[in-house]
């Protein structure tokens, strides 16, 4: 057999071979950002193969019930040491931060799952602040208003459902809307809040109701429901919102109160039908068709300093209890937010309009029989413009009160012809008063003229007056509603703004209270001479002719500061008020009063005999006699 021999050229060849490899592989290496995104590529796949493992974890779940893992025994071991019975609901996909909206032509509602109540409330066909400001009326929002039960199980423990998860079922009834939210201890063991939405409404019925859970909550006693809400600034007055932002309620037999203004305000009363957490202009009311045994109603006010504290008016919060019968609680309520409107809220017939501040006795019912019909019929009806609707209706008022007024300056007229005769009799028994008030009652008697005739039709225009101050920044459909230069009738009519605030007058300068103090200035102005005329100075008496002067300047000085910050309507009712009765008083004083008639029938009255007494003025003649008597008697001594 041959001997095989080095062969140099095979090793050369091969150290060639091998050299041009190494070569190739060092040019064909990725460059640092081809290995980064390479990298990068592998971890999102990596990533996206556990989230699909993760999901399908998830998704294969089983309620408590159903559990045969031993993954699953521990996760609820876990959930009842904290929850108890109601370890069920923490384990349902609900079991996380989510909401379901349900909304109609007027209001949309935001129910999260988390405590199953309204966390955004918004009214969809009103604005804030003023028209045209694009941010819509929102009762509710931000976590400005709670609604919890505390439940209080058969182990002892105290949950709250504000923190636990509901399952919310969302179907419809034809136009209704019906979102059921259920907080349950297993599959058919639930306590549910069902929201009942209908369309273009503003009432939202709400029913709460337990099944099965009477082996789970203590029903020794009722449960406690607390609501509370800390209502938002949503017009452009700060300081009338804070007057008109008030805890109202129905309590009894139809009898209705509201917790008093302030701080730290509260009252309990017994047998309550609904709640209202009243703004100005708006409102969210909690009613139910079985009253609440008993309650817990208070009220804060937050606005301490209106130049800071702008956000919020009140904070308002009321304690209920829900009582059990036969272990389990059953509630048919309702929830109302939207307009704080007199004709919306009556047409519910369930009281709502009570919230309304008309004023009391005859003040309500002339708002209520008269004001609200007569200008809802000139604003709704014939369709004015709310300006316009009002200075007709100020007319047609005036007009009414017309005759009262006529008597009332014949009255004055009466008594001004007749003061040369009483001043007479002044100086004849200037050193007995007692006679000379014996004597003038006389006179009045011989002259047929009673001195109180000038006083009652005065008093018969009172209860119209304060009416119409209860009317006015009540009137909803004066909101955002403008007329010449006034952008918003039921705010005030700021034509400068000023860069200071000025104490009791604000930081503004209204236009329409300007005017109104103008018209009862010359009003006063025009009136003064003949009451000072008709009224003579009385022994012991105030000098009423002074009291009368400073009164011009006085009135207009306060109409001025008082109405700065008020609505706008109402300074013009005042004002339009006032021109009118300067002009009624024109006509009656150069056109209808004759003085001379006047003074040629008192002296034919005088003639006669003297007309029969009236009780009060025989009685009043009777106290004057026994007086002067016991004077003389005195006298004697």
């Amino acid at each position: 057999m041959e001997e095989k021999k080095f062969d140099l050229n095979s090793i050369i060849g091969f150290v060639l071979i091998f050299g041009i490899l190494i070569w190739i592989m060092y040019q064909n290496q990725p460059s640092d950002k081809e290995i980064a995104a390479e990298k990068a590529k592998k971890e999102l796949v990596a990533k996206q193969e556990a989230q699909a493992k993760a999901d399908k974890t998830k998704t294969a779940v089983l309620p408590v019930a159903a559990a045969t893992t031993p993954g699953d025994t521990v996760q609820l071991a876990n959930l009842q040491k904290t929850l108890g019975g109601f370890a069920y609901s923490a384990t349902l996909p609900s079991a996380k931060e989510g909401f379901t909206t349900i909304e109609n032509e007027k209001i949309k509602l935001k129910i999260a799952n988390k405590g199953g109540y309204i966390v955004e409330a918004t009214l969809k066909e009103f604005e804030k602040f003023k028209k045209g400001s694009g941010e819509l009326v929102e009762l509710i929002k931000d976590n400005n208003s709670h609604l919890n039960i505390q439940l209080q199980t058969t182990d002892n423990r105290t949950l709250n459902s504000k923190d636990l998860f509901f399952e919310p079922t969302l179907t419809k009834s034809g136009a209704d809307q019906i979102l059921t939210m259920r907080l349950k201890a297993g599959a058919n063991e639930f306590l549910e809040y069902k929201y009942i939405l209908k369309a273009n409404d503003y009432l939202v019925g709400f029913d709460i109701r337990s099944q099965g859970l009477n082996k789970v909550l203590n029903s020794s006693k009722p449960l406690d429901l607390v609501w509370d809400l800390k209502s938002f600034r949503n017009e452009k007055s700060v300081s009338i919102e804070k007057r008109y932002a008030q805890l109202e309620y129905e309590y009894g037999d139809e009898k209705y109160s509201s917790v008093s203004d302030g701080v730290g305000k509260e009252d309990t009363p017994e047998k309550v039908s609904y709640i209202a957490f009243k703004q100005h202009f708006f409102t969210a009311i909690l009613a139910t068709d079985k009253p609440f045994e008993k309650s817990k109603l208070q009220s804060d006010a937050l606005i301490k300093d209106e130049s800071i504290d702008t956000t919020f008016v009140k904070q308002f919060r009321a304690t209920v209890p829900l009582a059990f019968s036969n272990g389990e609680v059953d509630y048919k309520m309702s929830w109302y937010f939207g307009p704080s409107d007199y004709k919306t809220l009556k047409s519910y017939d369930k009281n709502f309009e009570k919230i309304i501040p008309l004023g009391w006795g005859i003040f309500g019912w002339i708002n209520q029989w008269i004001f609200i019909p007569l200008f809802g019929f000139l604003s709704s009806t014939i369709g004015l413009s709310l300006g316009i609707a009002i200075i007709i209706f100020t007319i047609l008022i005036k007009l009414a009160m017309s005759p009262i007024t006529y008597k009332s300056f014949l009255s004055q007229a009466k008594m001004k012809v007749l003061r040369p005769e009483i001043t007479e009799l002044g100086e004849k028994f200037k050193k007995d008063p007692m006679k000379k008030q014996q004597e003038t009652m006389k006179l009045y008697n011989k002259a047929g003229v009673n001195p109180m005739a000038g006083c009652i039709p005065a008093l018969i225009q009172l209860p119209f007056m304060y009416a119409s101050f209860q009317f006015f920044p009540s009137a909803f459909e004066l909101r955002q509603k403008s007329f010449l230069w006034a952008d918003d009738l039921s705010s005030f009519d700021a034509v400068v703004q000023l860069p200071f605030h000025i104490p009791l007058y604000g930081d503004h300068i209204s236009l329409f209270p300007i005017l109104a103090a103008i018209a009862i200035f010359f009003y006063m102005k025009m009136t003064s001479g003949d009451q000072q005329m008709a009224a003579p100075q009385q022994e012991g008496m105030p000098d009423m002719a002074k009291m009368m002067k400073i009164m011009i300047y006085v009135s207009p000085l306060m109409m001025l500061i008082f109405f700065n910050s008020y609505g706008a309507g109402l300074s013009l009712y005042n004002f339009i008020s006032n021109l009118i009765t300067i002009g009624i008083m024109f006509v009656i004083k150069n056109y209808i009063v004759d003085t001379d008639k006047i003074h040629a029938q008192i002296q034919e009255n005088k003639l006669k005999e003297p007309k029969k007494q009236s009780k009060f003025q025989q009685r009043l003649q009777e106290v004057m006699e026994q007086q002067e008597a016991t004077k003389g008697q005195n006298k004697k001594k």
